[in-house]
């Protein structure tokens, strides 16, 4: 069961998509948790809201929710208009759930729906994003964000400590902060017979107080595919490598 729905309300252009098919199936699987779970539980979906001329000069403002069946994103980009020749700038604000796979150890309290051993990452954060004029086969963004990252079992709780009473975050705190500095570059070319494409991406952490988490993180993907009759070859080449002060439950994704 799913409704889709586009409304043009003046300039802008809200997108609505909802589906209760999974969850509903989900709910007869475990029929154990269907009297714990409000009515909302059971919705999965997105709603997207686009203006293209906020302010009368063309000012776009992006604002999106996803739901899915355990995790959830909220994101709000502002982007004012610039020359061509210039960077592009976005300020954004960003809420993230979504379950930690990655984690070692299980949490004190554990409870777990979704596969992760009952931990959830919740990110909040804000920031500029900096887009560079394209340039041939090239593109580049710069972004600089304050991340704060708290760990929550399925139920919203916060989770400081694991079943040895170790600290399931950095700082020993509930919760991790950061600010990171962040520079992707690709490099992509593509034809009818073959298409070629590299990614790099370095990410620093900037400790601007005592507690708040160091690192590095340098991230390189090569691909390439080519067409073979009617198949399609696809190599990959993948490295990542990471220094600082992170602990198991800060693997937060990119």
């Amino acid at each position: 069961m799913g409704a889709q729905k586009s409304i043009h309300a003046g300039k802008a252009k809200i997108d609505v998509n909802v589906d209760l098919s999974h969850k509903l199936c989900s709910s007869l699987m475990l029929p154990s948790l269907r009297g714990s779970q409000s009515p909302l539980s059971f919705i999965i979906g997105s709603l997207c809201i686009k203006h293209p001329n906020l302010f009368g000069g063309s000012e776009k403002l992006d604002v999106s929710w996803d739901k899915g069946l355990y995790d959830s994103n909220a994101l709000i980009a502002y982007r004012r208009p610039r020359p061509e020749w210039l960077s592009q700038q976005s300020f954004v604000i960003q809420h993230s759930v979504s379950p930690e796979i990655g984690v070692h150890g299980t949490p004190t309290d554990n409870f777990s729906q979704s596969g992760s051993g009952g931990v959830n990452l919740s990110q909040f954060s804000v920031g500029l994003d900096l887009t560079e004029p394209a340039n041939s086969n090239w593109s580049s963004t710069t972004s600089i964000r304050f991340k704060h990252v708290r760990p929550l079992n399925d139920e919203g709780r916060s989770i400081s400590r694991d079943l040895d009473g170790l600290p399931v975050t950095c700082s020993g705190n509930p919760h991790d902060s950061m600010v990171v500095l962040k520079q992707e570059s690709q490099y992509a070319k593509a034809n009818e017979d073959s298409f070629f494409r590299i990614r790099f991406q370095i990410e620093q952490g900037i400790p601007l107080l005592s507690k708040w988490i160091i690192f590095n993180k340098l991230k390189f993907v090569a691909s390439k595919g080519v067409k073979l009759g009617p198949a399609f070859l696809l190599t990959r080449r993948f490295d990542c490598r990471r220094h600082g002060s992170i602990s198991s439950i800060c693997n937060w994704r990119s």
